[in-house]
């Protein structure tokens, strides 16, 4: 085992709520079908969806330091070592894995990239993300006692 920052990874486990919170309210404030969602609020779910690329990622890139001794060759890669390892369950990572294929258009496409509605990963995300974040946070305690 490597050197776990806990500091780190705890300030980012804090700000999953804060996501779920941003998802639920934009969710609410703009119920299903809005396919004519106003500029501002289409790119404020752009932006909590990728704070939670970047709150995966980061917590997933402390736990391959820490605990699984290789690199991850991409986002995507983050999420198959951390399900490989047991940190999280499948099904979980098959969301994480659409997740991060956001990255992408979110990051460097954001010129190209399709507005008018919320998409769907931001209205189910406080259902799921709490989920990724109790699944790790049960994996360190476990490799922390062996």
């Amino acid at each position: 085992m490597y050197y776990l920052n806990r500091e780190q990874f705890e300030e980012r486990l804090r700000f999953v709520p804060v996501l779920v919170a941003a998802a639920s309210e934009l969710s609410a404030a703009n119920p299903e079908p809005a396919n004519d969602c106003p500029l501002p609020v289409t790119f404020a779910a752009e932006r909590v969806l990728h704070l939670a690329i970047e709150t995966v990622t980061d917590i997933g890139s402390l736990l391959i330091d820490a605990f699984m001794m290789r690199d991850a060759s991409s986002y995507d890669d983050i999420v198959e070592i951390i399900r490989g390892e047991g940190a999280i369950e499948a099904d979980t990572a098959a969301i994480l894995s659409e997740l991060v294929a956001l990255r992408r258009p979110l990051v460097q496409q954001y010129f190209a990239y399709e507005r008018g509605a919320i998409h769907p990963l931001v209205r189910t995300l406080p259902g799921w993300l709490p989920k990724f974040g109790e699944s790790v946070r049960v994996f360190v305690e476990r490799e922390l006692v062996l």
